[in-house]
């Protein structure tokens, strides 16, 4: 089995939220498009609180305070969906019509 060996390591430069996508700019010119729903949070989150995010070391993640939401370059990727469990989901939204 071969190991990928990358030239640079991809990391996050921009990133942007439509009602139905996860844009997020790569510093070696690549636009990765992403579901939206691939992100319970984001998904459900107002347009105000998806644009409210920060790169995590340098662009290896992206964190959304706001909304406890955090995406390892990697793992966009990779394809994983968030990780997160149907409960742990069912808490927070709970939490946010309080």
């Amino acid at each position: 089995m071969t190991a990928l060996v990358l030239e640079e390591e991809p990391l996050a430069v921009d990133v942007r939220c439509s009602d139905h996508k996860l844009m997020v700019e790569l510093n070696d010119g690549r636009t990765l498009l992403v579901p939206l729903d691939w992100y319970p949070r984001l998904a459900h989150a107002i347009p105000a609180e998806r644009e409210h995010w920060q790169l995590l070391r340098d662009g290896y993640a992206i964190e959304w305070p706001d909304l406890d939401e955090h995406i390892g370059v990697e793992g966009l990727l990779a394809g994983r969906r968030s990780g997160g469990s149907q409960e742990s989901f069912r808490a927070w939204l709970a939490s946010r019509h309080g």
